[in-house]
């Protein structure tokens, strides 16, 4: 008896969402589906359709195949970050662009950063497996990071997946397929903390835009071993290099400055840091780095952006929430560190400065609260964490 695969079960299978394979379906692009009601039964040996919306002539191939052809069109890796730009000149730089896989992969790029991760899995989903590696990279980055905040975690690991088997497929290749597979492959492990794969450099075989973001993953890479001096010295020498004519690498940037300078204790230069990258990303409304690094930016969005922007402060909580949801289901698992889920943003803050050794007059000094304030909002967080000293609670906080 043939054996047939539910929507979910397909779209689980070939890495697409459940709306991409019912359009697949009533099209007719899968031989012998069958329609029962408002579903579709999948045939468990039918091969995932080509994306006819390409722009250029395509292949389906596995990773090995992809890099094996070393086509690699740096114009398509990440686009829009590697774009020089004026603050709030964003959408016109993306729509100047050619059209193709270049400006299709900049507006997933635009979706993502502006905290839009549903658009943007959707318009990276069809370069999933282009045979362009520049954009077949770029698209399963943004679609690994998208499903993450939309909770496709399966969606999620199956790009994360595709991104190290082309890194690997890449060994034998050119130089410059090798440094654009190691750039994405080790921009897709840093953030959410799990180990770099090991690579040779390929800094120099980088346009300026993307060596700004590859030093921003260093940076954070850094910064997660506690070498925050170090991590911070390379953030402001790449800064004064020109990054910041790059607007979303020069986010990044900053704001793993902040992190640093708040593990240091040097509030005020972390707060310098936050509101440069502010002033960089409120243009264009690229906030999703913010919601982001919540967690690590030391409580410093409670203390500058609530205050002065209160709605902006609101949706960049919503983005943590949702990022930090799917982060914990990939990270959890593979490190083994438990980090907190069931913290508010407030808690987990003031809990991350207290795991530093902060001193709860410190933390209150910085945030403008009251002692007592700081005192109920970790006293509440150990309790629902089951633990009774700072020592045990640092074990619940992000690394």
């Amino acid at each position: 008896m043939k054996s047939y695969l539910s929507i979910r079960e397909a779209a689980e299978k070939w890495g697409v969402s459940g709306r991409r394979i019912n359009q697949y379906c009533s099209e007719g692009r899968i031989p012998g589906a069958q329609r029962f009601g408002k579903s579709w039964a999948i045939p468990a040996d039918a091969e995932k359709p080509e994306d006819p919306r390409r722009t250029r002539q395509q292949t389906k191939s596995t990773p090995a195949e992809a890099a094996s052809g070393s086509l690699l069109d740096h114009a398509d890796l990440m686009p829009l970050m590697n774009a020089s730009f004026a603050p709030g000149h964003c959408r016109e730089t993306m729509e100047a662009m050619a059209v193709g896989p270049q400006r299709d992969i900049a507006k997933a790029e635009y979706y993502y950063f502006s905290g839009r991760p549903e658009a943007a899995a959707d318009t990276a989903e069809s370069y999933l497996t282009s045979s362009d590696m520049g954009a077949r990279l770029s698209a399963c980055l943004l679609y690994a990071y998208s499903n993450l905040s939309i909770g496709e975690i399966p969606r999620a690991r199956f790009a994360l997946g595709e991104l190290n088997a082309s890194l690997a497929a890449a060994g034998e290749q050119s130089p410059q397929l090798r440094a654009a597979s190691a750039f994405i492959a080790s921009t897709g492990a840093v953030l959410l903390h799990l180990p770099l794969p090991e690579v040779e450099s390929f800094l120099p075989l980088l346009p300026p835009g993307l060596r700004a973001f590859a030093l921003y993953v260093q940076a954070h890479y850094l910064y997660l071993k506690e070498e925050y001096a170090r991590s911070a010295g390379i953030v402001e020498a790449t800064l004064a290099m020109g990054a910041a004519r790059y607007p979303i690498p020069a986010i990044y940037l900053n704001l793993v400055a902040v992190m640093d300078y708040m593990s240091l204790k040097q509030p005020d230069r972390a707060e310098a840091h936050l509101l440069t990258a502010w002033e960089i990303a409120r243009p264009d409304d690229l906030i999703e780095g913010f919601g982001e690094h919540h967690g690590l930016l030391g409580a410093m969005l409670e203390a500058v952006i609530k205050p002065n922007w209160p709605k902006d402060f609101k949706r960049i909580i919503d983005i943590t929430y949702r990022f930090s949801s799917g982060w914990r289901r990939v990270h959890n698992p593979i490190t083994g560190h438990d980090v907190a889920d069931d913290l508010t943003t407030t808690e987990f803050a003031m809990a991350m400065l207290a795991a530093r050794g902060w001193t709860n007059q410190e933390i209150a000094e910085h945030l403008h609260i009251s002692v007592n304030t700081v005192k109920s909002h970790i006293s509440e967080a150990m309790r629902k964490l089951n633990v009774e000293t700072r020592k045990e609670l640092k074990q619940y906080m992000l690394p």
